[in-house]
């Protein structure tokens, strides 16, 4: 490649190696691998408009490193749909193509005057070979940002009172306590004298082979032994608890915490290769904390009244403070949200249908939108619906309907108060269109599927991601059947969907950098519609074109990928970049004063004129990532 003529006049300083280390990964890097990388470089002047790399020069030999000015990327003819890119003063390109050893994808040319250092992939190899952040970086760019945002997150907050051990730890970090155990065949006096002189609160039933077949604890005797009035005699085989639910040491303690709080539950049994090796308990995992999921967990099931499932609704907001400054991750925290909200929202049915005369057997509350996915942060409103059964198949529903509507209204009345807001779109169960019989449900959404125009579909999206909450979810099993089975045989419901999908396109100008909307000294983006929404929409066009069951949007991605046959480094991509914007929804909400948050009408906007150079070049990495997965839904279904 010819060497550039340094513009007319144009004089650079080349930045030093403290320069460099303003910018990742060069600020992780040691001093001397930065300056052995700079350091046979050579500096190379481009005038605006300069092509840099073209799409006919090959493979790269050299990668390049911005001094000053701005670099971006044109599509070349036939290449009208390559990403367009914007990169500025301390990145580094183009990484793919270096490290793919492929031709770049769209060439790269100079914005205005600008000044690049040119390193050959010899010495980058050579650098990158001793030094593991610029290893990292190259082979998994996103993702090494977002770690490092997620670090610096972390570092930077004041709260720092959540105890130890760290729920992201596997559970094999923590202290082995051997389970105490004994066979389906032992006695119920056995087992209690044994209990006795362990001084523990279970007793693990197992088999032959070591695997769990049933657990009694202290909290079992009242309603197992004591009140039945058994003989000590009675085999362990006709008290004890089943199924067992256990984990593997590779699960996290988080694992344990959520598995806990989903069946009520205090102990769960830790397995190697099935056999039962050990047991953790609450206490183990919330010893020392002041604010825990125990401490939320039981609030809320010991409430009697909406009082104090409103101080407990507060809680879990403070609670999900604590974990994000612990460093938890997008995923992890919204899904702990999510279990603790339908915690909540379980409890306050529990109150209120026996005021209305409604028996949850014969119901089931269903969770749409982020509830449904699990996916819940901070500021939510509802979203939520009713399937109810009656006992003649004859008789017109809405005959039971008026009392179950009576039902939901009070339960989302209830959630208003404790800061779960009313749906401004009526997607709540008290709405007659929202409290259907399983046939009606199937109904609707074969009408949606089948004939729905596209603003029936738009209107009917989130109502692909239900979930069962509370009552009986066989009820469900129908309405999910239905919609696994027929999405994918029906190519009109699945283009409008795209169509829908399409019309919130990625927030990237015609220069490549984010579009965002300017308000005096603010630049804002709204997270929710114009980042994360994006991948929540293409992976539940791909997951019902696939027949992909999960809801949850990371899951979807995952199981599209398969389906897909895509590689793991760009379905990595899709996952990083969603859990991110996450992250940055949950950090932008946490900072801010709670009243202020739960009245604020754009609660997922962020100020990009006041995020640090590493968040701000992440959410450029994000959405181009949201567009290129926009592009292959386009390509995949729009021809």
């Amino acid at each position: 490649m010819v060497e550039p003529v340094p513009p007319a006049g144009q004089t650079a300083t080349i930045p030093s190696v403290v320069d460099w280390q303003r910018y990742a990964p060069f600020a992780q890097m040691r001093a001397q691998d930065v300056e052995h990388l700079i350091d046979g470089a050579i500096e190379a002047r481009f005038a605006g408009g300069e092509t840099i790399i073209s799409v006919a020069d090959g493979p790269p030999r050299e990668l390049w490193l911005i001094c000053r000015g701005v670099v971006g990327t044109l599509p070349d003819a036939g290449q009208e749909d390559a990403d367009t890119l914007r990169l500025e003063v301390g990145e580094m390109f183009p990484v793919d193509a270096v490290t793919a050893r492929r031709p770049v994808a769209a060439s790269y040319r100079a914005v205005e005057d600008t000044v690049c250092l040119r390193v050959d992939t010899e010495r980058l190899a050579q650098v990158a070979a001793g030094s593991a952040p610029l290893a990292d970086f190259l082979q998994h760019r996103a993702a090494y940002l977002i770690e490092l945002s997620r670090r610096t997150l972390q570092a930077n907050t004041a709260w720092q009172s959540l105890a130890e051990p760290a729920l992201e730890a596997p559970l094999s970090r923590l202290p082995r306590r051997t389970p105490v155990s004994c066979s389906a065949a032992a006695s119920l006096g056995e087992a209690l004298e044994l209990m006795q002189q362990r001084r523990v609160g279970s007793i693990i039933v197992i088999d032959s082979q070591g695997a769990a077949e049933g657990v009694l604890t202290r909290h079992d005797l009242l309603e197992r032994v004591v009140l039945p009035q058994l003989p000590l005699a009675t085999p362990m085989a006709q008290v004890m608890s089943r199924p067992v639910h256990t984990l593997s040491l590779g699960h996290s303690a988080l694992d344990a915490a959520l598995l806990m709080l989903r069946h009520g539950i205090r102990h769960v049994p830790l397995t190697e290769h099935g056999r039962v090796v050990g047991i953790v308990s609450e206490r183990d995992l919330f010893a020392s904390q002041r604010l825990s999921l125990k401490y939320v967990g039981s609030a809320i099931r010991a409430a009697s009244e909406v009082a104090a499932l409103q101080e407990a609704a507060r809680d879990i907001r403070r609670l999900a403070r604590e974990l994000l400054a612990q460093g938890l991750r997008a995923r992890q925290l919204t899904e702990l949200i999510s279990r603790l909200n339908d915690l909540l929202t379980q409890r306050l049915i529990e109150l209120i249908a026996p005021r209305h005369g409604c028996d949850m057997r014969k119901a089931c509350w269903l969770s749409f939108g982020s509830e449904g996915r699990s996916e819940q942060t901070i500021s939510t409103d509802q979203d939520n619906g009713l399937v109810f059964s009656i006992d003649d198949a004859e008789a017109d529903p809405a005959q039971d309907r008026a009392r179950w509507l009576a039902f939901a209204k009070a339960v989302n009345a209830a959630l208003d108060t404790c800061g779960y807001p009313l749906c401004k779109g009526e997607v709540m169960a008290s709405n007659p269109a929202l409290c259907l019989t399983v046939q009606e449900w199937c109904a609707r959404f074969s009408d949606w599927m089948e004939r729905g125009t596209p603003q029936d579909i738009l209107k009917a999206s989130i109502f692909f991601d239900f979930r069962p909450l509370a009552g009986d979810a066989a009820l469900v099993d129908p309405m999910r059947e239905l919609v696994t089975r027929r999405a994918a045989e029906l190519p009109r419901f699945i283009r409008l969907l795209v169509e829908n999908a399409l019309r919130n396109r990625a927030p990237l100008n015609w220069r490549g950098a984010v579009d965002v909307e300017s308000d005096g000294s603010h630049r804002w983006l709204d997270l929710k519609m114009q980042g994360a929404a994006l991948f929540v929409e293409a992976a539940r066009v791909y997951a019902l074109a696939h027949g992909v069951e999960a809801t949850g949007t990371r899951a979807r991605l995952e199981g599209v990928a398969a389906a897909l046959k895509v590689g793991d480094r760009e379905r990595d991509t899709w996952v990083d970049a969603f859990e991110y914007l996450q992250m940055l929804r949950l950090q932008t909400q946490v900072l801010r004063p709670e009243a202020e948050l739960l009245a604020d009408p754009h609660p997922n906007r962020v100020d990009m004129a006041v995020l640090n150079d590493i968040d701000r070049r992440i959410v450029l990495e994000a959405v181009r990532a949201a567009r290129q997965l926009q592009q292959r839904m386009q390509l995949d279904y729009m021809r």
